[in-house]
């Protein structure tokens, strides 16, 4: 397909998605009850009492009158905190041991059984373990966000450590490279596509859990956020804050998916 035929195909895609997205803005706002003067109004709020209360909150997003009182900006800040360090040290410590499974098929073979009975557990099933060796919250959640990010993370990395050609190797061993210089030259950018396609699937998994912790030890945080409002019954501001958490997840998937472009190439 030309470069015409490209262009003319995305915006196609893209005046659908308006489309779309006007229909379902209207039958969202067509359903909703016209409040009666002097009652408290039932059912979900619509879409413009929703981004009413949007532009109230990004308007002072960093405000904080207290514990229970706290900007949008401020908990996404927390939240966004928590996924940096958890999130970090998974990926070291992920990529590190895929790279010793991808070059090691023993090692491999004994650890796996292990691997693929720990991989299925809910992050948030080890939620009460680390709340009783930690005795913090905030730092449970951090480990959280590390259980969570491992798994897809260490298998991409021994997959595509596992999958590279053989003459790559053979290559730097005949050049007679360090084993620092092989790993940084030669594994490292070999296995850099399956190793980013594992940071890009384990982002959308720690940002998932991430909000999910943040409901059950409270205090701050984007998750937080939604069911303290929740608890206030101010549904427009809980609908803000999950559009708000898809559109970060969507910039965190973005992010990874330009970088695998730039990563992928061709032999």
């Amino acid at each position: 397909m030309d470069q015409v035929g490209v262009l003319s195909e995305r915006k196609r895609a893209i005046l659908s998605s308006v489309v779309l997205l006007t229909v379902f803005l209207g039958i969202w706002q067509l359903s909703v009850k016209t409040p009666t003067p002097g009652v408290k109004a039932e059912g979900l709020p619509g879409p413009v009492a929703v981004a009413s209360r949007a532009w109230e909150m990004v308007s002072d997003p960093f405000y904080d009158n207290g514990p229970n009182d706290k900007g949008i900006g401020i908990q996404l800040g927390y939240s966004v905190r928590r996924l940096s360090i958890g999130y970090s040290a998974a990926a070291l410590v992920a990529i590190c041991l895929g790279v010793m499974l991808g070059l090691s098929p023993g090692l491999y073979r004994a650890l796996n059984p292990y691997i693929q009975v720990l991989k299925p557990i809910s992050p948030l099933a080890w939620m009460p373990l680390f709340l009783y060796t930690i005795k913090d919250s905030s730092q449970s959640a951090i480990m959280v966000i590390f259980m969570s990010s491992l798994w897809p993370i260490l298998a991409n990395t021994a997959f595509g450590v596992a999958g590279i050609k053989r003459d790559y190797l053979n290559v730097s061993a005949l050049l007679q490279l360090s084993w620092f210089k092989r790993l940084w030259k030669v594994i490292l950018p070999a296995a850099a596509p399956a190793i980013v396609a594992g940071l890009r699937i384990s982002v959308g998994s720690a940002w998932v859990a991430i909000v999910a912790a943040e409901m059950l030890i409270g205090g701050t945080g984007i998750g937080y956020f939604v069911w303290n409002e929740w608890n206030n019954l101010q549904l427009t501001s809980v609908i803000f804050a999950i559009l708000l958490t898809g559109f970060v997840g969507l910039v965190l998937d973005f992010g990874f998916a330009s970088l695998a472009k730039t990563l992928t190439y061709k032999e």
